[in-house]
C-alpha cells in the first residue's frame, strides 16, 4: 500500500504505511522525554538556481537553548485513528483533530473526548491511502458565525470543501447543516492536497494536488484552467448553500481562460501550508516526485501570482525540460532522499514554552521521522537545523490558540512540543 501523503513510494514507505494502518493503539508508548537539538546546520541562499548551490554548506550554530529550556516532544494523547490535521477555534483549552476515515475529534484540557465533533464517515471516501478527511478550518468569526469548513474526498474520490454549523458549546457540529462550498473532480486517487487555512486577510486558502498518478500527466500544475496543483484563495465570509463563496477582487490574473480562484500555481502535492501568526508570511511544503522535497515561501503582503515550478522542475532541478522558463519562484529549501521521502509542512513557532525556537519554521518528513527548523539569517540565507530524529510517521503539525505546536503521528497519537 502507499502511504497517504506520497503518491507512489512502493517499498519502504509502503511498508511504513502498512504498519501505520494496521492498528491505532489507544495508549501508544511515548518516546524518551527529551530529544536534544542536534548540531546539523546547513544553509541555502534565498534565491539560487544553479546546481552548485544545492549542496549544503557548513555554518556556525545559532545560540543553543539554555540547559533549563530544551525542546522536547512529549506524548499528549492517543487513541486516534489516522490523524491528519489539528487546529483550534480560539479557545486555548480545546483542539480539534481530523481522522482520515471521516471523524473530527475533540481534545479538551488534554483529554480526547469520546464523542466526535463531527462524524462524516457516511460521506467520506478513503479507499486510497491519500484520500479521506484531510483538513479543517474554523471561520475567523467562529464565535459569532459558528462556521467550520472541512476538506475531504467523497465516495467517488472527488474533493469536497464543505461548511457546517457548530453548536453553541463548540463540542459538536450538526451534520445536517452541511453545504458544499466547492467540489473538484479528481482524476486519480492520490495527490489530493487537503489543507485549509484562513489567512491574515480573512480569506480561505486551499491547497490542491495535481490530480495524481506520477509526473503530472495532465500538466495540472501549469494549467491555469484547472484548480488542481494550486493554492486557491476564496472569500467564504458570507458562505451559504445559495452563495457558497465569492472570488476576491484582488486575486491575481493568470491570463486568458484562467480560473479566478487561483492564488499560486505550480504545486505537486502541497502537504501542509501555514501562515506565520505574527508576520503573515506563508510557508508551503510540496511533496516531490523522485528526488527532492521542497519548502516554498511567500512573504506577507504578496499579491499572489507565484509559479512554484511543478512539473517543469522538482525542487531546483529540471523535471521536464533542461531549462525551465523564466518567472518561476524558487523554493527556499530542498532535501533529497538521504533525508526522507515525503515532506510534512509545519508552522513558525510563536509560543512561549521554548524561547530558543521562537521565530523558527518547523517541518518534518513522513518517512524518516525527522523534524527540522528553518530560519532566515541576516544575510538572506536560510539555515536548516535538524531538531529531532524520531520514529514517528509525521502526518501533520498543529498549532493551538497560544501558538504552541503539536506533531501528529499517523499511528494514532499526538505529541506536544515542550520545553524541559
Amino acid at each position: 500500500m502507499q502511504h497517504p501523503f506520497r503518491r507512489w513510494f512502493v517499498l519502504l514507505a509502503g511498508a511504513l504505511f502498512v504498519s501505520a494502518c494496521a492498528s491505532a493503539p489507544e495508549s501508544p508508548n511515548p518516546p524518551s522525554a527529551t530529544l536534544s537539538v542536534t548540531a546539523q546546520v546547513t544553509l541555502l541562499p534565498t534565491h539560487t538556481a544553479t546546481s552548485a548551490a544545492l549542496e549544503p554548506t557548513a555554518a556556525p550554530l545559532t545560540p543553543t537553548p539554555t540547559p533549563e529550556v530544551k525542546p522536547a516532544l512529549r506524548f499528549f494523547v492517543g487513541g486516534l485513528v489516522r490523524p491528519t490535521d489539528l487546529t483550534h477555534a480560539g479557545d486555548p483549552r480545546t483542539l480539534y483533530v481530523t481522522e482520515q476515515p471521516g471523524r473530527v475529534r475533540v481534545i479538551r484540557d488534554g483529554v480526547l473526548l469520546p464523542e466526535p465533533f463531527l462524524d462524516l464517515t457516511d460521506r467520506v471516501g478513503a479507499r486510497g491511502n491519500e484520500q479521506g478527511l484531510l483538513g479543517i478550518a474554523f471561520a475567523p468569526d467562529f464565535a459569532q458565525s459558528r462556521k467550520v469548513f472541512v476538506n475531504y474526498t467523497d465516495r467517488a474520490g472527488d474533493t469536497v470543501i464543505a461548511g457546517f454549523l457548530a453548536r453553541e458549546d463548540a463540542l459538536s457540529a450538526d451534520p445536517a447543516s452541511a453545504w458544499t462550498v466547492l467540489q473538484i473532480d479528481q482524476p486519480y486517487a492520490n495527490h489530493n492536497g487537503g489543507q485549509l487555512r484562513f489567512g491574515p486577510d480573512g480569506m480561505l486558502y486551499i491547497g490542491t494536488g495535481d490530480g495524481g498518478s506520477a509526473g503530472d500527466p495532465l500538466n495540472a500544475g501549469q494549467d491555469v484552467r484547472t484548480l488542481l496543483g494550486k493554492l486557491l484563495r476564496i472569500d467564504v465570509s458570507q458562505s451559504s448553500a445559495r452563495a457558497p463563496y465569492r472570488i476576491p477582487a484582488d486575486n491575481p490574473d493568470f491570463g486568458p481562460g484562467s480560473r479566478r480562484e487561483l492564488w499560486a500555481i505550480g504545486l505537486r502535492n502541497p502537504w501542509r501550508f501555514s501562515f506565520d501568526r505574527l508576520t503573515g508570511d506563508l510557508f508551503i511544503a510540496d511533496v516531490g516526485q523522485n528526488r527532492f522535497e521542497e519548502i516554498n515561501f511567500q512573504p506577507a503582503g504578496s499579491r499572489g501570482g507565484e509559479n512554484y515550478g511543478w512539473r517543469l522542475r522538482e525542487g531546483f532541478a529540471p523535471f521536464r525540460e533542461d531549462r525551465p522558463p523564466e518567472g518561476l519562484t524558487d523554493p527556499i529549501w530542498q532535501y533529497g532522499r538521504e533525508d526522507g521521502c515525503s515532506v510534512t509542512g509545519g508552522y513558525v513557532y510563536r509560543g512561549n514554552a521554548i524561547p530558543a525556537l521562537y521565530g523558527a519554521y518547523l517541518y518534518g518528513d513522513f518517512c524518516s521521522g525527522r523534524i527540522w527548523t528553518l530560519r532566515r539569517t541576516a544575510d538572506g540565507q536560510w539555515q536548516n537545523t535538524l531538531l529531532f530524529d524520531t520514529e514517528l510517521n509525521i502526518a501533520s503539525f498543529g498549532e493551538d490558540a497560544l501558538g504552541e505546536l503539536y506533531v501528529l503521528d499517523l499511528n494514532g497519537a499526538v505529541y506536544r512540543l515542550v520545553g524541559e
